[in-house]
């Protein structure tokens, strides 16, 4: 999560008229550099054509992939849409925008139960149980100091609604003292719940830890914590974890951000170097690969996707990560600039 939306449009404003007239970069090839992925747009229908929509997250139901917003109950609940409406998309079987289906969600007054919501930041199923990660303030929205939660719920098996159990809710405590940051992104290793701080920058998070959680069948417990190597930039989805540990996260960076998360040197640019739109401008727009073995999260050698930017005055607030099996990714937007689906092609599981 960025910010309250005043906060947004007034810092987004202000880094476009600093930025107006610096025209879209060209993507291309750069000797040695590695090379960019482009992005492509899957049209969606309302109601997530408009930046209200908000998608904190994305995960795989069975065959639904779940779209989380921020706000569920601006709509009632979560949204699905059906792997094959995807690939008959992508592969031109398909007209006009996807319209999403609407999942009933019964929140069971978790926003009321917490103080202070802000939202929630991320999703996480095994099997049919469902878990979700939410943001909250204590104090003043942007003066007080932040907590996370994480809650359980459940989802029909065919996908025709979903609810959570307020009662399961477990705190997660915030690693820095960041406005609007917490516990953003969440993935699964070895039928274990793990959550991840949004900020794991060197100079503003030192230790980070990521947190992990045994779902049980009524409440969760906290399983442990594992430490975490740096990740300079903000993490805001990850993909479960396959067998053998690895997964992916989305590793974003608003300029505006550059007072709040105070970014060091960035290890992965220096070993990988940076593709012809991110030699060009100052936002980060990339996939990374980590690991979770022995206690601990590191990043692979594997190099990281790096996304063509589409100007060096418009960033993409990348925060939904989904793999979509032997073709690449899928990742959404919140709100900035607009609500995107997109798939990049990679190589996935």
């Amino acid at each position: 999560m960025i910010g309250p939306m005043l906060a947004r449009v007034l810092i987004i404003g202000a880094l476009a008229l600093a930025a107006c007239s610096a025209a879209a970069p060209a993507a291309t090839p750069v000797p040695g550099a590695p090379a960019e992925a482009q992005s492509r747009v899957i049209p969606l229908a309302a109601p997530l054509n408009t930046p209200l929509a908000e998608i904190s997250g994305l995960a795989w139901h069975g065959d639904d992939l779940i779209l989380l917003p921020q706000y569920p109950d601006r709509y009632g609940g979560l949204f699905a849409l059906r792997r094959q409406s995807i690939l008959d998309a992508l592969d031109g079987r398909a007209e006009g925008p996807l319209r999403p289906r609407l999942v009933p969600l019964d929140e069971d007054g978790t926003p009321y139960r917490v103080g202070g919501y802000e939202g929630y930041e991320s999703i996480a199923f095994i099997g049919d149980q469902m878990f979700l990660t939410l943001e909250t303030h204590r104090g003043l929205p942007g003066l007080g100091a932040m907590l996370g939660y994480i809650v359980a719920g459940q989802i029909a098996p065919d996908g025709s609604a979903a609810s959570l159990s307020a009662m399961t809710r477990m705190e997660i405590p915030a690693q820095a003292g960041l406005d609007n940051t917490t516990d953003e992104a969440m993935t699964i290793v070895d039928g274990r719940l793990v959550t991840f701080y949004e900020a794991n920058g060197a100079a503003v998070n030192p230790r980070p830890v990521a947190h992990v959680f045994e779902p049980g069948p009524a409440r969760l417990s906290v399983a442990a914590s594992m430490t975490m190597t740096a990740l300079e930039y903000r993490l805001t989805d990850a993909t479960p974890a396959g067998p053998d540990g690895r997964f992916w996260v989305i590793n974003y960076f608003f300029p505006g951000d550059r007072d709040k998360l105070k970014p060091a040197a960035d290890p992965i640019a220096a070993r990988f170097g940076a593709g012809a739109t991110h030699a060009a401008c100052p936002q980060v727009e990339r996939l990374v690969e980590l690991r979770a073995a022995a206690g601990r999260i590191e990043r692979t050698d594997t190099p990281p996707v790096q996304l063509t930017l589409l100007s060096c005055a418009t960033a993409r607030n990348w925060e939904g990560l989904a793999e979509l099996p032997g073709r690449g990714f899928l990742l959404a937007t919140d709100q900035h600039p607009e609500t995107i689906l997109a798939f990049v092609a990679g190589a996935v599981r």
